[in-house]
């Protein structure tokens, strides 16, 4: 069994909900990137996003392309990300999740970037921009190196599309909170709890909420709701509001504002 698949097991035994975190790999470079997820970790981060910095991105959000761009700038490249990957694993077993769009994986070769991710120790991937429909060369490259796929549902999802993303995906759906970009927010999506409410009875596997989610009120509306939370851009805000010494420290106080304060509501 996987990393991710015994995360979720474990979260719906302790009856928790998990928090994921997104990082830009390479930004502000690669040794920086390591030292925030272990700084991510010990603050209560439950798995890692291994973002792959892309020159073209279509769901991200301003805080993230930018990321993306100063890690592109430092020479960031797709080795550069299991070389973090197989930093992480010498000294840790959180689940590592490769998050990129389908260009770099398929320029680099989806064979060669599944043979690589298994050996540097990451366990899913999920590509922004590929349908399921689109992804047996992909998925059955993954496979065959024990690499989870995971798919992307949608507000605008149809009952055909939420069943077919469910078969798809091996270890978890990812829900896309609200339309539109990546981007830290105030207020979730008002619609997003009774569209949750309706998803999660109709897909088997773990459920995991993303884009937009970023306070300690958020978590608290979604932790019954679903089995984990993805938090991406408040994180990368924190690593890029600074110096590169400082980053974990800054990363790290999001998850916990986070989490702590949710540990601690009534």
């Amino acid at each position: 069994m996987s990393r991710v698949r015994e995360l979720f097991d474990r979260l719906r035994a302790e009856k928790r909900c998990g928090l994921i975190a997104y990082i830009t790999c390479g930004d502000p470079d690669v040794e920086t990137t390591v030292r925030v997820i272990e700084a991510l970790e010990r603050a209560g981060t439950d798995a890692i996003e291994l973002g792959i910095p892309f020159s073209d991105p279509i769901a991200d959000g301003p805080v993230i392309q930018a990321a993306s761009q100063r890690a592109l700038a430092n020479g960031t490249k797709i080795t550069d990300i299991f070389a973090i990957a197989r930093a992480i694993r010498d000294k840790s077993e959180i689940p590592l999740i490769a998050f990129s769009y389908v260009n770099p994986v398929l320029r680099f070769s989806a064979e060669r970037f599944a043979e690589e991710a298994e050996l540097a120790g990451i366990d899913s991937m999920l590509l922004t921009d590929l349908p399921p429909e689109a992804a047996s060369e992909i998925r059955n490259a993954i496979r065959a190196h024990r690499i989870g796929g995971v798919f992307l549902l949608a507000p605008t999802s149809t009952e055909a599309r939420i069943a077919a993303v469910d078969r798809a995906s091996d270890d978890f759906v990812y829900y896309v909170s609200t339309t539109g970009v990546t981007g830290a927010r105030k207020e979730l999506d008002p619609a997003l709890l009774a569209r949750l409410a309706i998803v999660r009875k109709k897909v088997k596997k773990p459920l995991a909420v993303g884009f937009g989610i970023s306070e300690h009120a958020h978590y608290k509306a979604l932790r019954d709701r679903c089995d984990a939370i993805v938090v991406g851009s408040a994180i990368v805000r924190a690593i890029a509001d600074g110096d590169a010494a400082h980053a974990p420290d800054r990363a790290a106080a999001v998850v916990r504002r986070i989490l702590d304060n949710a540990r601690n509501a009534s």
